[in-house]
């Protein structure tokens, strides 16, 4: 039963890891990757060689890791709870299909939708406050539209997974919490969130290894990849989507996503080892 998803790992995670080669190397297509001459460490230095860019497109992928994550935590959890307990628990199974839709939505659609809210002629924002605000050229926008966009995207899939844990939750913890007098609130912070904390530990740990990553759909699509934008929209990713599309140089690529890699993964190893320290039985490892 195993074998499906081992072979999968195996063609899609662990065999290309061949190619990272290519981010020591001077890629000539003429000569394919293990015939490309070696050039050292000249791909990593051409990733920091503009050391404005590389420190913008960093700072901005580190914010919006954070701002995302963080977040996006809290809605999830929060969502979560008011299904499984409070607000909309008669229509909760309707409520988890709704909620997972956008995650099934390409950014290839989404920004269709954004630009028909913030479109400086015809969209719906500027036409509801009678304004000609020129969004798509306005950088200081940005980081609250993309993370109004990421949140709608994601929040919905995410607390259908807290919501998991929440059914397995044994009720008798609840009646016997109701003898002795709780009200639903005390129930929830008691009962309800430490019951959580594994799970969210976990899916902490988990990102944390995809901290220098970003998803290049909502940085590069929805922003229409907008020069004007860069200084709030460009992270790690879109800038080697732009490179790729403007010299097809794969050793940089190989490079920055090799960078990308060493540093999540020493991020998480790190986090897991603070994890195991305060909490040992919700580490990973």
């Amino acid at each position: 039963m195993a074998l499906p998803a081992f072979l999968v790992l195996l063609f899609f995670a662990y065999i290309p890891m061949g190619g990272l080669v290519m981010a020591f190397k001077s890629y000539d297509y003429t000569k394919g990757i293990w015939g490309s001459p070696w050039n050292g460490l000249d791909n990593f230095k051409f990733l920091i060689a503009s050391k404005s860019t590389f420190l913008s497109m960093t700072k901005n992928t580190l914010f919006y890791y954070v701002i995302f994550t963080g977040l996006g935590t809290v809605l999830n959890v929060v969502l979560a709870i008011a299904i499984d307990q409070c607000v909309f628990k008669k229509c909760a199974k309707t409520m988890q299909t709704v909620m997972i839709i956008p995650v099934f939505i390409s950014y290839a659609a989404v920004q269709f939708i954004v630009y028909a809210f913030i479109s400086t002629d015809t969209g719906i924002l500027n036409n509801l406050f009678n304004a000609r605000v020129r969004y798509y050229t306005t950088a200081s926008y940005w980081p609250v539209i993309l993370t109004i966009v990421k949140m709608w995207n994601s929040v919905g899939y995410g607390s259908v997974l807290y919501m998991s844990v929440l059914a397995g939750i044994d009720s008798s913890l609840y009646e016997a919490a109701e003898i002795d007098g709780a009200n639903r609130w005390q129930q929830i912070v008691n009962i309800t969130i430490p019951s959580l904390v594994p799970m969210i530990t976990v899916m902490l740990l988990l990102s944390v290894g995809n901290i220098m990553r970003s998803d290049t759909g909502l940085f590069y699509q929805v922003t229409r990849n907008s020069g004007q934008l860069y200084s709030t929209t460009q992270v790690i990713d879109s800038y080697v989507l732009n490179a790729i599309f403007k010299n097809s140089n794969f050793g940089f690529v190989a490079a920055t996503t090799f960078f990308q890699s060493v540093v999540g993964l020493l991020m998480m190893l790190l986090a897991n080892g603070a994890v195991r320290k305060i909490a040992p039985e919700n580490a990973l490892f």
